[in-house]
């Protein structure tokens, strides 16, 4: 729900409200232009603002539930990077408020809900690659790992969100076991891969359309982590908020791959087996992923992400149906889907 500006009972905004007030003349906010600008997954809100003849945007992350300090950290790498990211203007660490420079108000994903043509999509699409490449640049030391304990403990919404309380299906023993061996076999695979800088979210959302195509902006990086190279690919190609079919998947993801030898980072050699690990690693990132959607809606009364959940099962299941160490995973999702099984395998 958004909420009202005119309303006392938002604390929080009465706080902002006061904060933004307090800051430089010099700055020219004008706080009757106030307006929610998009929110998230999380207890973030964000608002967009006059600034003089330009608009910024004010933060606002309590403290109880985030911590602005990996945004400013992360966000730092990526600016030394060279990549369009928010600059910091102001902030209040203690209160949870910052204020940024505003990289525009449409997204990849509003752009494309809109409506645009194949010549300007790829365009797009093409300097999001050339932004992931640069951003596998970064060197990713004084992040924290994205390693196989946390990787697997990811997928654990899967079960307890998925199956149990928004499908209300319940797995014996033996399809428990046969979960839990798809998951080992996927970070095994995962957490074997050389690790970069990875955003974690690197999809249609949270990317930008830039007064250049070539410059996309890129938000909501805070979760950053040194991780497998193979998973912002998977992320922008299999993206939860918007369908790619198979043949773009593979278009981008060659063309990623040969930016990615070229610049010389540590990339499989044969795209075969590039094509597999990235595959595998969406497949982590979608199980949990609906884990994840549904325990906002349940949890939390964020139903809107329940439209996305097809997408996301269609892109397990273009996985799952394709490996023979995967392919448990399809009975799974048929009882828990209550769809008709498909013939073939055991567990």
């Amino acid at each position: 729900m958004k909420p009202d500006l005119n309303s006392s009972a938002d604390a929080r905004l009465i706080e902002l409200k006061a904060w933004l007030q307090g800051l430089p003349p010099a700055l020219g906010l004008d706080l009757q232009t106030l307006r929610p600008a998009s929110s998230d997954a999380s207890f973030r809100r964000y608002y967009r603002l006059r600034a003089g003849p330009d608009t910024v945007i004010a933060m606002d992350a309590p403290p109880s539930h985030e911590d602005c300090r990996p945004f400013l950290q992360v966000g730092g790498l990526l600016a030394d990077g060279g990549l369009n990211v928010p600059k910091v203007l102001a902030r209040n660490l203690d209160a949870g408020f910052l204020l940024l420079s505003d990289l525009g108000e449409q997204t990849f994903y509003q752009a494309i809900q809109a409506g645009m043509d194949d010549r300007r999509l790829q365009a797009l699409y093409r300097g999001a690659l050339a932004a992931l490449v640069r951003m596998q640049k970064i060197p990713a030391a004084s992040l924290p790992a994205y390693d196989a304990d946390r990787l697997m403990q990811e997928l654990g919404v899967f079960p307890e969100w998925y199956a149990r309380t928004h499908c209300q299906a319940a797995l014996g023993e033996a399809e428990l076991a046969a979960l839990q061996s798809v998951f080992a076999t996927l970070v095994q695979d995962n957490a074997g891969q050389p690790a970069v800088l990875v955003h974690r979210d690197f999809h249609s959302p949270n990317l930008m359309v830039g007064p250049s195509d070539q410059e996309p902006g890129i938000i909501d990086f805070q979760d950053a982590l040194a991780g497998p190279i193979s998973y912002d690919i998977a992320s922008l190609v299999m993206d939860a908020r918007t369908t790619w079919e198979e043949p773009q998947q593979l278009d981008w993801a060659i063309r990623y791959w040969e930016a990615a030898r070229a610049a010389g980072l540590p990339i499989a050699g044969d795209f075969a087996d590039f094509h597999r690990q990235y595959e595998w690693m969406s497949l982590q990132r979608n199980l949990r992923i609906l884990g994840v959607f549904a325990r906002l809606s349940h949890r939390d009364g964020k139903h809107g992400y329940l439209d996305h959940i097809p997408r996301v099962s269609a892109y397990v299941r273009q996985v799952a149906g394709r490996y023979g160490p995967l392919r448990p995973l399809l009975r799974i999702l048929d009882k828990i889907e209550n769809r008709q099984a498909v013939a073939g395998y055991t567990f």
